[in-house]
């Protein structure tokens, strides 16, 4: 299905300047086409559904320490909140955890669902936990970040005025939606 991302403007590249009143066009996992919104509305509008966002739409944050942030971190369980809090927890906070493999995975998987809801669309390994691999794997995160073009994969963020992530798309898919 083909989904037209209405903005206020494209920022094509993370340091680009940004197209008022453009738009990106996705179909499956890939960016089919960026343009004028009316443009592109004329052109693919009667088959696709369209999207509004009230933000800028760019390529999204790329996190350069992945591994810190992943496997030198342990992001508690919303379970464990009164117990460990909800901030991640180092160096020595770690130590009486029990780290086993399954918990690192979990972990992973938490540290990542946070990363998306702040519009991070790419993050830099290596990753040495076998379970914190396996979660960047499946999370869709890129290992480096790309600029929006077509043809390109259809991974990138919205981001409002104040610089809250507002959408987090990750091969086409929405994986974060803000309030």
């Amino acid at each position: 299905m083909l989904t037209i991302h209405r903005v206020h403007a494209v920022r094509r590249a993370a340091d680009g300047a940004p197209a008022p009143g453009h738009a990106v066009v996705v179909s499956g996992d890939r960016i089919e086409a960026i343009g004028p919104y009316e443009e592109l509305y004329e052109r693919y509008g009667e088959r696709a559904r369209v999207r509004e966002w009230d933000g800028v739409l760019t390529p999204g944050r790329h996190e350069p320490d992945g591994t810190a942030y992943l496997e030198a971190a342990y992001h508690p369980d919303p379970r464990e909140a009164g117990d460990l809090g909800t901030a991640p927890l180092t160096g020595d906070a770690l130590t009486g955890l029990g780290m086993t493999e399954t918990r690192w995975g979990a972990s992973a998987r938490r540290g990542l669902q946070r990363l998306l809801t702040t519009g991070t669309t790419s993050l830099t390994g290596p990753f040495t936990h076998p379970a914190v691999r396996t979660a960047v794997a499946r999370s869709g995160l890129r290992e480096r970040p790309g600029a929006l073009a077509a043809g390109a994969p259809a991974d990138f963020a919205v981001f409002g005025e104040s610089g809250a992530c507002l959408v987090t798309v990750l091969g086409g898919r929405l994986v974060y939606r803000g309030r």
